[in-house]
């Protein structure tokens, strides 16, 4: 079985552009600078319309996770972290964690992490390593 992706809309068409690309893009309000994610047309906060999208650092640290133990076809049989990232640039987005055990032990609260990508044909999805070192 292939993993369920998303697809992409008007709106969120810059965020996947990017994944693809290899960069981890977001909108910020030009009204109140808050810089905010899943991607829509107006800014959460303040309502404005006057958006732009940047690239982020890439860089964000474990917020909160689960270990999901349950066999799924799409992503083999092993334990895997769902898991909630706190970007530098300040939103929060739910992913998951590779690169790592995953076990309590190696998942540890407000670790540093940075983003890579996994390719699955017309779409790539952003996933989170530990940092090196």
């Amino acid at each position: 079985m292939d993993r369920v992706l998303p697809a992409p809309t008007p709106e969120t068409r810059h965020f996947w552009d990017g994944c693809k690309a290899g960069e981890l893009r977001l909108q910020r309000c030009a009204d109140c600078a808050e810089s905010y994610f899943p991607p829509r047309p107006f800014c959460p906060v303040c309502g404005s319309r006057q958006v732009e999208v940047y690239r982020a650092s890439g860089k964000a640290r474990l917020y909160s996770y689960i270990i999901n133990h349950r066999p799924r076809p799409d992503m083999g049989a092993a334990p895997h972290a769902i898991a909630v990232v706190e970007l530098a640039e300040g939103p929060r987005m739910m992913t998951n964690i590779v690169g790592c055990p995953q076990t309590p032990e190696a998942l540890v609260l407000d670790m540093p992490l940075e983003v890579t990508f996994q390719d699955h044909g017309e779409i790539a999805l952003p996933v989170f390593q530990p940092v090196n070192g």
